[in-house]
């Protein structure tokens, strides 16, 4: 287990010692500095790939997490001989390839961006009220759209086991004591699943910052990621920028997981106070 650690972790280390060197070699090191980062501040092209990277991955996280959730608890409501075909149709987009979701979302676009077109003309021919634009392209629509799509199914997939763990019974026992169905849902079901939401939704926050085949179709060429850039720069050479920035993308996951992790762990002692009191 060190080993394997080590194989994983060593790259990332060496990444964030080397984005504090004064030189722009990746290999030798020539002093403590702060100049890629600020450098890094003032790249345009970077820090606007930054900004839609983070913009795409909190949107489709807050709607992935969403709908994940209510799917989640559709699902649960549901009898098991529906309920799983349902959840094997859920689990095939985590185990099919990036490559082969993003060319099927690319040439859906393609194709709906095409039937729209015809019908924007046929539409804006029979009146003149309401003119419909008559050419879409991909870009920041289409991305978000593409990252909402994969990320849902690891939402479902965090929920699901916290809501077979739930007691069934709480919700009626809610009800019993007067709480209407929305109230028992807000004040029952939500807190008791609260860790499967979070669980989740750091899940899809991370996959789509992380994300670069299913982007790199559906982004268009008026929106560009991180990993679309920094692919970019791979055709010349990769500046120690990338290094800055992805050493502060570690450090952010790095705390958020941190923050998360102590939060549960307070938790769940107070629960076992709770249950020993």
């Amino acid at each position: 287990m060190a080993l394997v650690f080590v194989f994983l972790y060593a790259p990332i280390v060496l990444l964030i010692i080397f984005s504090f060197n004064a030189g722009n070699s990746n290999t030798v090191w020539q002093g403590f500095s702060l100049e890629w980062y600020e450098k890094l501040f003032r790249d345009r092209l970077i820090m606007q790939s930054v900004y839609t990277t983070l913009l795409i991955s909190l949107l489709s996280t807050i709607i992935a997490t969403v709908a994940g959730t209510f799917a989640a608890i559709g699902f649960y409501s549901m009898r098991r001989r529906i309920r799983d075909p349902l959840m094997t149709v859920n689990n095939i987009p985590m185990m099919n390839a990036d490559i082969v979701t993003g060319v099927s979302l690319c040439l859906f676009f393609v194709a709906f961006f095409n039937f729209w077109g015809d019908f924007a003309v046929w539409f804006n021919s029979l009146q003149g009220v309401i003119q419909l634009p008559t050419r879409l392209t991909m870009g920041f629509g289409t991305l978000l759209i593409a990252h909402v799509c994969f990320n849902i199914p690891y939402v479902i997939l965090s929920v699901g086991p916290k809501l077979r763990q739930m007691d069934k019974n709480l919700v009626d026992a809610a009800q019993d004591l007067g709480c209407t169905w929305m109230q028992a849902f807000w004040k029952v079901i939500i807190p008791e699943i609260k860790p499967g939401i979070i669980s989740g939704a750091l899940t899809a926050f991370t996959m789509s910052i992380d994300d670069f085949v299913i982007s790199y179709f559906t982004a268009g060429s008026s929106a560009s990621t991180l990993t679309m850039t920094i692919y970019g720069m791979t055709k010349k050479r990769v500046s120690p920028e990338i290094n800055a920035v992805s050493t502060l993308l570690f450090v952010t996951v790095l705390v958020l997981l941190a923050i998360v992790n102590i939060r549960e762990a307070r938790q769940e002692r107070r629960n076992a106070r709770r249950l020993h009191a």
